[in-house]
């Protein structure tokens, strides 16, 4: 995401040099921020075959365990894979509880031992899903996180997903969640970005030709606009790491909705900082289909 500390942390953990590692993340604070830079460590591949190393060497401190559980967390979902559950083999179902077992042995240790954490309690927000805990358990999780940090970005998104139908709960239940927690949100808040997910989670669900029509509709434009103007389009919101997503997922929904003009000035807002999520919702190129309704929005705004 054009971000030095992240590609800086992501060759220290390839080329398995932990102390580089610790050292960009040991004075990172804001919860917002270092949850997503474990993201970026969670997502290089390989880390579970030597994060051991960095355990025993340094027993006292939580961050490789953070690092090991977070990964262990990308790691699950890498062997199940993006189909739906009835595409999905049983074997990658073993593989997926028996690594997410492992993520939330390695989580639960790290919120035992620091009470102010807020990383490890929010991949527990993520890994429920893939436990299917009950409603209560789940609320409990993402609760845990924002007693600590109410706007938790990572940890609202991941709540949002729980409470899709596709996972645990219904578009009923994902709009009142997303417009809720947008509502409440300071004014230039990142939490915006829960409206067009919800848009795109609903046009996403519908049946083709259905799907144009509903995310055309003016209610729809008129509410991504509103939830814009209370984050990215306020005076006071602030980039933080990982910025591009949010952005990338205005720009689609706008896009998407035939809003020209304000999904131009997203694609302007990004550049050339595309995100896989959410364009893989779109086709499985997701810089294709970044690509290709930049090129779109731009040829018919003129």
């Amino acid at each position: 995401m054009g971000d030095p500390t992240a590609a800086a942390l992501r060759a220290a953990l390839q080329q398995r040099d932990w102390p580089t590692a610790r050292d960009l993340l040991t004075p990172i604070t804001d919860p917002d921020d270092h949850a997503y830079y474990l993201g970026v460590a969670g997502n290089v591949s390989g880390v579970q075959d030597w994060i051991g190393e960095w355990i025993d060497a340094e027993p006292r401190s939580t961050l490789p365990l953070l690092v090991r559980g977070v990964h262990a967390v990308y790691w699950a979902w890498e062997a199940r894979g993006g189909a739906r559950a009835s595409q999905t083999r049983q074997e990658q179902f073993r593989e997926f509880r028996k690594r997410l077992t492992l993520a939330e042995n390695c989580l639960d240790e790290v919120a035992d031992r620091d009470r102010d954490d807020t990383t490890a309690r929010t991949f527990l927000v993520t890994s429920a899903r893939g436990r299917q805990v009950d409603r209560d358990e789940a609320q409990r999780r993402f609760d845990a996180v924002t007693d600590r940090h109410p706007w938790h970005r990572i940890a609202h998104e991941h709540m949002l997903q729980y409470r899709c139908r596709k996972w645990f709960g219904s578009h009923e239940e994902m709009f009142e969640f997303a417009r809720s927690a947008a509502a409440k949100a300071p004014a230039g808040s990142t939490l915006g970005q829960l409206v067009p997910i919800a848009h795109l989670e609903m046009w996403l669900d519908l049946p083709v030709g259905e799907d144009a029509e509903y995310i055309g509709a003016a209610a729809v434009v008129a509410e991504l606009n509103a939830a814009a103007d209370q984050s990215v389009r306020h005076p006071d919101y602030q980039r933080r790491p990982g910025w591009p997503v949010v952005h990338n997922l205005f720009a689609m929904g706008f896009a998407m909705a035939g809003d020209l003009p304000s999904a131009v000035a997203q694609f302007e807002v990004i550049g050339d900082l595309v995100t896989e999520w959410p364009w893989q919702y779109h086709s499985s190129d997701p810089v294709g289909a970044f690509l290709a309704a930049r090129q779109r929005v731009r040829g018919e705004h003129g």
